[in-house]
């Protein structure tokens, strides 16, 4: 157990993005070589970590929606669809609205921070147009993004993760949280606007002369049909094939391979070389998810998460809403050391254990999700639309964490408050 705790401990201090002296590895890095010292130090066998460590469900279905959302953007859809909203603005308000709604839209159809890579340079060049101040509006796509997320299992990585470790289905998923993600979406809105009135107030009336992004129709339309048939999919099967019996039927195919089948046929169908749909897929990423298999396993395996979940259990409490307020306020801090994905990971091993799994596994992904929007490091969308941003993602440390504490405890206080009512009148 000493073995696995000391390799546990070295591999989050990666997590966290710290640096070590001589050490030049990332997060990705740092889960990698944790994964690797696991099986050279004897904690687990490499049998296990073929035949038991990897959950294949998540990774393949992020697989097959980063392949189908490269197809739609390499269409131009994205970046099409954005434009169309925005151009239509005729005030820095309405702009900023329409962004923080079709980023949040988006991104529950697809992946947050696929369309926060799409979207981020159409943003900038509106920006430089229509010489808007910067901070509200890349602060709205990337807070955007995180906030609609959270209504589907689709809508980000965590929330695949909640989908596929708990073996909730799409619909029970989707039915609990969409209202919670779409009012925490507008909440999102609102809290920007008052934020910064004074800016809006003083940007006049909008014309936007950002060219009109090239759209190729044919492949847009099949990617979009494509979408349209793996949602539908998604709503008739269950999170794995393995929660029913095999064979080629929608109701058996389970949500990762009901999204590798869209991939496959967005790649058929649709114009260009699937090398090209490829290279936009985020092969980091997916072994960024392998390697925190590896380690999760390793920690599992010697008993060290139990020993763990007995620390936290008089912590936490025993009452259903006690626990997702406590292990809610312990996610937000988490997700800010390690980043949402790993800790969603890692609390894998413990939610089952509570006394309302259902509720726990759904208040989780709400929280962890909203909880990215805290710090600039709270998730890979925010990441991704600040560098992606250049100087207008400049944004000084202090400054976003006081604006993304407000559009995140409020958000989070009324995604929850909406579960609890829903859970109390409907009983999801």
């Amino acid at each position: 157990m000493l073995t696995a705790l000391v390799i546990f401990l070295a591999t989050y201090v990666f997590l966290a993005g710290e640096k070590v002296p001589f050490l030049k590895l990332d997060r990705p890095g740092g889960a990698v070589a944790g994964a690797v010292a696991m099986v050279l130090f004897g904690v687990v066998t490499p049998s296990d970590v073929v035949a038991r460590a990897f959950n294949w469900d998540p990774i393949l279905l992020r697989l097959g929606m980063m392949i189908l959302a490269s197809c739609m953007a390499r269409t131009g859809l994205f970046k099409w669809v954005s434009w169309q909203v925005l151009a239509r603005a005729g005030s820095a308000r309405s702009l900023l609205t329409g962004l923080v709604l079709i980023s949040g839209v988006l991104s529950a159809l697809l992946v947050n921070d696929t369309v926060c890579l799409m979207c981020t340079p159409l943003v900038v060049a509106l920006i430089d147009d229509a010489r808007l101040p910067p901070w509200p509006f890349v602060l709205a796509l990337a807070f955007g993004s995180n906030a609609g997320s959270v209504a589907t299992p689709t809508g980000n990585p965590q929330n695949m993760l909640v989908a596929t470790l708990s073996g909730m289905g799409y619909v029970p998923f989707t039915r609990a949280l969409l209202l919670p993600g779409i009012l925490a979406l507008i909440t999102v809105a609102v809290v920007l606007h008052l934020w910064y009135a004074k800016e809006l107030a003083a940007v006049g009336k909008l014309a936007v002369h950002v060219p009109k992004p090239e759209l190729d129709t044919r492949g847009a339309l099949v990617c979009v049909a494509v979408l349209l048939l793996v949602l539908v999919l998604f709503v008739l099967g269950t999170p794995s094939a393995q929660n029913h019996l095999g064979g080629f039927h929608p109701l058996g195919l389970g949500m990762a391979w009901t999204a590798m089948g869209g991939a496959a046929l967005a790649l058929v169908f649709s114009h260009g070389e699937p090398r090209e749909a490829f290279a936009r897929v985020d092969w980091t990423l997916l072994l960024f998810f392998s390697a925190l298999f590896v380690v999760t396993f390793g920690v599992a395996h010697t008993g060290l998460t139990e020993r763990i979940h007995e620390l936290l259990v008089p912590v936490i409490g025993t009452s259903p809403w006690a626990q997702v307020l406590r292990f809610g306020a312990f996610t937000i801090g988490a997700a800010q050391v390690v980043s949402n994905v790993p800790f969603v990971l890692l609390a894998g091993t413990w939610i089952p254990k509570m006394s309302d799994p259902h509720l726990l596994w759904l208040s989780t992904a709400a929280v962890s999700t909203i909880a990215g929007n805290l710090t600039p490091v709270g998730s890979v969308a925010n990441l991704i639309v600040l560098e992606g941003a250049g100087e207008k993602g400049r944004i000084p440390f202090a400054k976003f964490v006081a604006v993304g504490a407000a559009c995140t405890f409020l958000p989070m206080l009324v995604a929850l408050g909406t579960l609890a009512v829903e859970r109390a009148v409907f009983g999801l």
